[in-house]
């Protein structure tokens, strides 16, 4: 039961951010922990259409990302970014997707290495209630070999929740459940695209 629930779960996710067209061109990945001893996860299929529902949009892989069992399709080519959350911390869910927004940012801020918000509040949605909270979200260099990347990925999960930009490539969001992760993914995906105006309206201005 308790398989299935996550299924239809992550399922859920895929359907809406594939409304929102937060998967252009099959990119991004989204995943699931379906077991904790030992770890076990669903993940998405890789080069599937998101936008479409079929039995093989997501595989059963272990705690290092191989297949369990026979199954059909193949896991994300960025699986291992997934097994480092689940294998560091206890986080439920992990979403990886690219948006124009979230790249632009990173490209802006990349050479800070960081980008940080406050001000805003829609920080709370972050587990963040001081009127004075930061937010930091880091920012990394988007090196092609996948362990490469997720070696310097996996310095920066440490806690049961956060996020990671990967630069002129996406971002990683986990938390503890699937609910918490898809909000937290909103939240920053909403900082990205207020940024980002206020940035275009301010230059308008001056």
């Amino acid at each position: 039961m308790t398989f299935l629930k996550r299924y239809e779960e992550l399922r859920a996710i895929k359907q809406e951010f594939a409304a929102r067209d937060w998967f252009p061109g099959t990119s991004g990945n989204l995943a699931i922990r379906t077991n904790s001893s030992p770890t076990e996860f669903l993940v998405t299929a890789s080069g599937k259409d998101k936008r479409q529902d079929t039995p093989d949009d997501f595989v059963h892989v272990d705690a290092t990302g191989q297949l369990i069992g026979e199954q059909n399709g193949r896991p994300s080519a960025e699986t291992l970014l997934h097994v480092e959350v689940f294998n560091r911390t206890t986080a439920g869910c992990s979403l990886h997707v690219h948006t124009v927004d979230n790249n632009v940012i990173s490209e802006l801020y990349g050479d800070r290495g960081e980008i940080r918000f406050t001000g805003q509040e829609i920080i709370k949605a972050l587990g963040r209630w001081e009127e004075d909270a930061e937010v930091r979200v880091p920012i990394i260099a988007n090196h092609a070999d996948i362990p490469t990347l997720t070696a310097v990925f996996a310095k920066h999960v440490k806690t049961e929740s956060g996020a990671v930009l990967i630069r002129n490539h996406g971002i990683t969001v986990w938390a503890q459940t699937a609910f918490e992760a898809k909000k937290q993914l909103e939240a920053f995906e909403f900082l990205f695209s207020y940024t980002l105006k206020l940035q275009t309206c301010r230059q308008a201005i001056h």
